[in-house]
């Protein structure tokens, strides 16, 4: 099952972004609290909307009147895109997509990023899209990079440091290398092939693939 939820934050390259969404199939869409203002402008129709509704008008709430609504409390521990994550992987979404989870509030969009490495969302490939950029986690023992030759690839460790990496498929390669929790080493690679293979032993990565040269 896959899942698209929408975030209350800037919705880059709009155009894009319909683009990629009606060229997949999402059996669930969701609004994290303001985030549904942009199912109209993604031509895409919510299923839910979910948060504690601090951000929707009575005006946009009576335009999406038909869709279910989970409240939760303005006081409260979690984001709404962590309630709209946790409730995506309840319904049995196996991957989800985020989009417009990057914005003005620095806080807000480094807590976004993070949240796909949430304890308890491990069973689901998370994506975040970014216009036609695309991030994601690696974990051990590894995994794929898909796109074009000279596209730009970048990993970086979260968590501490990301060590026993090697890589098949990058114009600048690694083998059973460590990278540093802080330092920007992993940054700017590119693929060589249409493919790339990331190996790791520990740690986690943050991978992010940007078509073309960034």
């Amino acid at each position: 099952m896959r899942a698209l939820i929408l975030v209350n934050g800037e919705l880059y390259k709009p155009d894009v972004l319909r683009s990629r969404i009606r060229a997949e199939t999402f059996d669930l869409v969701l609004g994290a609290d303001r985030g549904a203002r942009y199912a109209c402008t993604l031509n895409v129709v919510l299923d839910a909307i979910i948060g504690d509704m601090d951000s929707l008008s009575d005006l946009e709430q009576q335009g999406i009147s038909s869709t279910k609504f989970v409240s939760y409390p303005a006081e409260k521990d979690e984001t709404d895109l962590e309630l709209a994550l946790l409730y995506a992987e309840e319904q049995g979404a196996e991957q989800i997509v985020m989009v417009g989870a990057m914005g003005g509030r620095m806080d807000m969009t480094i807590s976004n990023i993070l949240l796909i490495t949430h304890a308890s969302l491990d069973s689901c490939r998370i994506e975040v899209w970014h216009g036609d950029q695309t991030g994601w986690v690696i974990k051990p023992p590894g995994g794929d990079i898909s796109g074009h030759p000279g596209d730009t690839v970048s990993l970086i460790p979260l968590d501490g440091d990301a060590s026993g990496i090697t890589t098949k498929g990058l114009k600048y390669p690694l083998k059973d290398k460590r990278l540093t929790f802080g330092p920007a080493r992993g940054i700017s690679n590119l693929l060589e092939k249409p493919s790339a293979h990331i190996k790791l032993s520990g740690g986690i990565l943050l991978a992010v693939h940007t078509p073309g040269r960034a």
